[in-house]
């Protein structure tokens, strides 16, 4: 018995002692390939041509408008392809057919190719068929599912890659101050609009995995999962109001067309603040077919404003104590000199002898360019320098790259002469933008008080502000509280009995100033000669919420080319239409009693609408907002699909229509 135990431990340990080398001889392998051979087999992984790292790019944070809206968002996309040596043979077989029936009722192509597509890459190895690319999420959620594929990776041969889009839900409608970053093959960035300014916060911190190489320039994920995940950027609130921009593009659109204009901006102002509610930039597509967001004409076009800039002529006369707006000034026949240059008045012979504020309402040039020139004539940097601190000689500092550099002339300097004064007075032998001639008129509105134009309110992350982005005050007073009053009422008059009387409205007041401008006069014979209309204003006049700024280059001269004809009516309707339809204005109009006449008119038209006589209207070439509120007052549930102007409506035109009736708006 004693011997039995005692080869019981010498047979333990031998059984211990043989353990103990070899997990010794473990230890040493591993401390040898960590610190010996590991630098060399480190080495050796990364000059493996068949093994890279890729970078797994993050999603780029969301863009909203300043009522929810989303304007633009980054969707996966996703590519499918499949392995075929992955799977083994019986489980190939055992799924190949069900794999094609799914493939095929999903997509476009019949069971037998996808089989015969399958098998084919079976036979020769492929490790790299293409399936299906373009996916979306719920697409590529549903093929992983299938039979073979839902075996993943490694057993069913299921390879998916991931890329993302930039999407923009609402279309073209700001598509140039939405933006893009783009990155082209050069290793250059394009940066436009919010998308470039903010790339900062919206870019997020790409990812990385790494990625096996299958011959012939092809590549497939080495794991299911990413090495270092992407962190997505943050979203982003504009200051943009989806309802203000479809009013203003449309109005502008309808405007471009009916005077075959090159091209033209509208921009809608926060009078308080200087949130920029709309801003739309159309211009003529080169072959012609229609208008499209291509260049911020708004931000990144100078150019000669005309009349519009007479403002800060006014401005400038009546802070400095050069003038007041009773003063009488003589147009002289429509026509006065200075030197051997001539400026002339739109109506021919003249106005006679008027005052100084009805020479801004009837935009007269030959007061305008007198008053300034007998106000500054001695000292003519008195009036650029005031004009400077109305912020006219230097770009705005907006975060939207491309602003353009103004060129206002300055005594003494290169482009300084002795018409340099007088003609300025009118707008012209200066460049500015649209969008600082608006903040100009936004600043009169706003009591002389000059704010910042901005696109963005805020940076949010995971519904948390990281950043506020505030009001900023620009010049606190531009010119004294009666200065700013005189002004206004000569704004307002300019509207209800000057150069845009024929915008005028008993309901709903405005102010502002037409403009018609000269482009490319003056050089020579056979020059491409055109002409700028513009309209800068605010309203309500009383007590402004919204200034705005209609910009309209080359209109057809034969139709009209006057500010009050072609850009009025764009101010005009978008004006009518805040007033009228957007809900947070009409919410502050309402009041709190109907009158007896407005309610039996609703009476007369309910019976009619609901007497089973009601006639299906024609809206074919109605623009979708004006079509819209027609048929909802009709009782029809209207569905929409596509922007701009109604091509096809489902209900013809003269059929009887019921209460509660479905009709589809089909636009282009």
């Amino acid at each position: 018995m004693a011997l039995g135990n005692k080869n019981i431990y010498v047979n333990i340990y031998l059984i211990s002692a043989l353990v103990l080398l070899l997990a010794g001889g473990i230890v040493y392998r591993l401390v040898l390939i960590q610190g010996v051979e590991g630098a060399e087999l480190r080495q050796k992984a990364q000059n493996d041509k068949r093994v890279r790292e890729e970078v797994v790019a993050a999603n780029r944070g969301n863009i909203y408008s300043a009522d929810g809206s989303l304007l633009a968002t980054s969707v996966p996309v996703f590519e499918i392809r499949f392995d075929g040596v992955a799977p083994s043979k019986e489980d190939f077989e055992k799924n190949v057919r069900p794999l094609s029936d799914s493939l095929a009722g999903m997509f476009d192509k019949s069971a037998s190719y996808y089989e015969s597509l399958l098998r084919r890459g079976r036979a020769t190895n492929s490790r790299y068929i293409l399936i299906a690319k373009g996916l979306s999420y719920t697409q590529y959620v549903r093929v992983k599912s299938f039979p073979l594929f839902q075996r993943g990776p490694y057993k069913g041969g299921f390879i998916a890659l991931q890329k993302t889009v930039r999407q923009h839900p609402i279309g073209r409608i700001a598509q140039r101050t939405i933006g893009y970053e783009r990155k082209y093959e050069d290793s250059t960035v394009g940066r436009v609009g919010i998308e470039g300014a903010f790339t900062e916060y919206l870019s997020g911190v790409d990812g990385k995995r790494k990625m096996q190489g299958l011959g012939k320039d092809q590549w497939k994920p080495i794991n299911d999962e990413n090495e270092i995940e992407p962190i997505d950027g943050k979203d982003i609130v504009s200051t943009i109001d989806v309802y203000i921009q479809d009013i203003a593009h449309h109005a502008l659109l309808q405007q471009l067309e009916k005077y075959s204009a090159d091209h033209g901006c509208v921009i809608v102002m926060e009078t308080k603040t200087g949130a920029i509610r709309a801003i739309s930039n159309l211009g003529k597509e080169e072959r012609g077919n229609g208008y499209y967001e291509t260049i911020n004409y708004a931000v990144g076009e100078k150019h000669e404003p005309g009349s519009t800039f007479k403002v800060a002529s006014l401005l400038a006369l009546l802070e400095k104590g050069k003038s007041d707006t009773a003063k009488i000034y003589d147009t002289q026949g429509g026509i006065v000199k200075f030197y051997n240059a001539r400026v002339r008045d739109s109506k021919h012979g003249g106005y006679g002898k008027i005052s100084l504020a009805r020479g801004i309402e009837l935009s007269s040039n030959t007061v305008i360019t007198q008053a300034v020139s007998e106000g500054f004539k001695n000292n003519p940097k008195e009036f650029t320098d005031y004009i400077g601190t109305l912020g006219m000689d230097r770009p705005l500092g907006l975060p939207i790259k491309g602003e353009a550099m103004p060129y206002i002339p300055k005594p003494g300097q290169k482009g300084w002469s002795g018409l340099a004064l007088p003609w300025m007075a009118f707008g012209y032998g200066i460049s500015v933008t649209p969008m600082q001639i608006l903040t100009l008129y936004n600043a009169v509105a706003n009591g002389g008080e000059m704010v910042k134009p901005y696109f963005v309110s805020e940076v949010k992350e995971f519904n948390t502000t990281v950043k506020k982005i505030e009001k900023e005050v620009i010049n606190p007073q531009i010119a004294s509280p009666e200065v700013i009053r005189e002004v206004q009422a000569v704004l307002e008059n300019t509207v209800k009995k000057g150069t845009g009387r024929k915008l005028y409205s008993p309901n709903f007041s405005m102010a502002g100033k037409t403009g018609t401008a000269q482009v490319n006069y003056g050089k020579g014979k056979g020059s491409d000669m055109y002409y700028s209309s513009s309209f800068a204003g605010y309203f309500p006049a009383d007590n402004p919420k919204y200034s705005c700024i209609v910009v309209i280059h080359k209109p057809d001269r034969t139709k009209s080319y006057y500010g009050a004809d072609v850009s009025g009516p764009v101010f005009k309707r978008i004006a009518q239409k805040i007033y009228t339809e957007v809900p947070t204005t009409v919410e502050m109009q309402m009041a709190n009693t109907v009158p007896a006449e407005v309610e039996k008119n609703y009476e007369d038209y309910f019976v009619k609408v609901n007497d089973g006589s009601g006639i299906m209207p024609d809206v074919r070439g109605m623009y979708v907002m004006d079509a819209l509120p027609l048929l909802e007052n009709l009782g029809l549930d209207v569905k929409v699909k596509g922007i701009g102007k109604v091509k096809k409506q489902s209900i013809t035109a003269g059929q009887k229509i019921e209460r509660n009736q479905k009709i589809v708006l089909e636009l282009s």
